[in-house]
């Protein structure tokens, strides 16, 4: 990746934040920053350069994602979505194809929605449902073989960027087998139904609206063209599913510390040392989380699926979650109940902060995932529930 994309994240975040007010409070989707995504090229971020794309790094996508939240974490996370889509089907390599059995027509279908990206499309993820989660495992979402393509039936919660994006990313489970779970790419259109459900307490501008499903596909939107590699896909690459959100909360406590020291500044409060200490505390634990993330990151590019990457990844996920509702709390309190009023950059971050330890996998998952890693047990299989 050249340094376009991250130039591109710094330009564009303080649009996204002139525009996330508004936003916060409509509930709104917000149209204008896709667009801008989509002009600066950032929707081809994880595609390969051959393919068109800026064929970024993950750790390169961990930094744009940073920048992007300083603006508008929001927008952020949506953006994550599409990355985790198109950079897991970017790193299927020649060498894991050929162990997963994809057949050659995937890999070329593959490419097709990758070069869509590069030009512009982009991509949602339509996983958890109510009941289930984000658990793979659990999903009631089924499909069925019809002549030429798959037929989906089932509903789908919190997915965000519904009803703009162009394609969805699905998770389903065999009606044949219950224990088969795979992944299709259903186009928007016909079929698909977008149930406005989405007025939560933070990140309100996701559109995390739930999606019903009744539609035929081409046999093709079988991602990998081989049923049943979704649970084999989040054990080999659970830093799209894990660690990728944690960026975006790095960027949420970043900005909240820039928030927080605006409105001390203007508001005269910086000579108290107590509200000193806390923006110190604020900047020392989120540069301890970037940096986490920014080691995640490191060794998911050099070793993804290792062991230990694995445990990094999982550490990153609980520590970006935890510190930024930790400082946004913080940071909040410093400023004074001025900075709680409906409105200032402080109460929306405030609340989109502490969305960051419910995203999947939450802060007890991860915390005991680590716990139990620590003791030495297997830690995808030895947990109270399944983690996928």
């Amino acid at each position: 990746m050249t340094v376009h994309a991250l130039e591109a994240a710094r330009r564009l975040a303080p649009r996204f934040a002139a525009r996330a007010a508004e936003h916060d409070r409509d509930g709104s989707f917000p149209v204008d920053d896709f667009a801008d995504l989509r002009e600066a090229g950032l929707f081809g971020l994880m595609v390969p350069r051959a393919l068109g794309g800026l064929g970024a790094t993950f750790a390169e996508y961990a930094a744009v994602a940073t920048e992007l939240a300083r603006g508008n974490g929001a927008t952020a996370l949506v953006f994550n979505m599409h990355a985790s889509v198109t950079g897991a089907l970017g790193a299927v390599t020649e060498e894991l194809a050929e162990a997963l059995g994809v057949p050659d027509e995937a890999l070329a279908a593959r490419d097709r929605l990758l070069s869509a990206a590069a030009q512009g499309s982009w991509y949602a993820v339509a996983m958890s449902e109510r009941g289930a989660g984000a658990r793979l495992s659990q999903l009631t979402t089924a499909y069925e073989p019809t002549d030429g393509g798959w037929h989906l039936k089932g509903s789908k919660t919190f997915c965000s960027g519904a009803g703009h994006a162009d394609g969805y990313l699905v998770a389903a489970r065999s009606a044949a087998d219950q224990s088969v779970v795979s992944q299709f790419l259903v186009p928007a259109g016909d079929g698909l139904t977008v149930e406005p459900t989405w007025d939560s307490l933070g990140m309100r501008a996701t559109s995390s609206h739930d999606l019903h499903l009744d539609v035929t596909v081409p046999a093709d939107r079988l991602l990998g063209g081989v049923e049943g590699l979704a649970l084999v896909v989040a054990q080999l690459m659970p830093h799209w599913l894990v660690a990728s959100y944690a960026a975006v909360y790095v960027g949420v406590a970043r900005a909240a510390i820039d928030a927080a020291a605006e409105h001390l500044n203007a508001r005269n409060l910086a000579g108290l040392p107590a509200v000193r200490a806390r923006l110190g505390r604020a900047d020392a634990t989120t540069a301890a989380a970037q940096l986490v993330v920014a080691e995640a990151a490191r060794r998911v590019d050099e070793a993804p699926g290792d062991e230990e990457t694995n445990r990094w990844v999982w550490r990153a996920k609980l520590l970006a979650g935890t510190t930024a509702a930790e400082v946004a709390a913080s940071v909040l309190e410093a400023a004074g109940t001025s900075a709680t009023r409906r409105g200032h950059p402080l109460e929306r971050l405030y609340r989109d902060a502490r969305c960051g330890s419910l995203h999947p996998a939450t802060s007890d998952v991860c915390a005991d995932w680590l716990g139990i890693a620590a003791l030495g047990g297997d830690p995808d299989r030895d947990g109270s529930a399944p983690r996928w």
